[in-house]
């Protein structure tokens, strides 16, 4: 299993929202700095709005560089077989009579899905509860999950 065209997928997605993030910041910055947003009154907050806001943008996508410096060094081992899950596996999963599921384990960007070999992967964090639940486990494990409608079941059927 290539793993580093999984990375490489992980990456252009980052950088795909790093994209938009920077615009959307130089975008806000750009609305409080301008002369039309200057206060009319001392209840007028448009301007001081938008630059919360270029400020929470710039922070995210300061974070968001972070955390493609970590997958673009990221290394990613080959798992041998019976090896625990840990930071850099892919693990399919199979809920009770439901559809397998796939999910990288990485070490950030939770919740970041990919389209990756004919499949769909997301990324979870061994800090998420998923993630919790899968770290150092083997193929064969049953893990249980709260959902909505109760407790999920998933049985992990493959670590790569």
């Amino acid at each position: 299993m290539d793993k580093s065209q999984l990375r490489t997928a992980i990456v252009k997605q980052l950088e795909a929202d790093l994209a938009l993030l920077t615009e959307a910041a130089l975008t806000s910055r750009d609305e409080a700095t301008h002369e039309e947003s200057r206060a009319e009154n001392q209840y007028d907050m448009h301007a001081q709005e938008a630059a919360y806001l270029a400020e929470g943008q710039a922070k995210m996508a300061a974070e968001l560089r972070e955390t493609l410096a970590h997958y673009q060094t990221l290394e990613l081992p080959d798992v041998p077989t019976g090896a625990p899950i840990a930071v850099g596996a892919v693990v399919t999963v199979e809920p009770n009579g439901g559809e397998k599921r796939t999910y990288f384990v990485g070490p950030r960007a939770g919740g970041l899905e990919v389209d990756w070999d004919k499949r769909t992967v997301m990324v979870v964090t061994p800090a998420s509860p998923l993630g919790r639940q899968l770290m150092g486990r083997l193929p064969g494990d049953r893990i249980q999950l709260p959902s909505r409608t109760g407790t999920s079941n998933l049985r992990i059927l493959t670590v790569d």
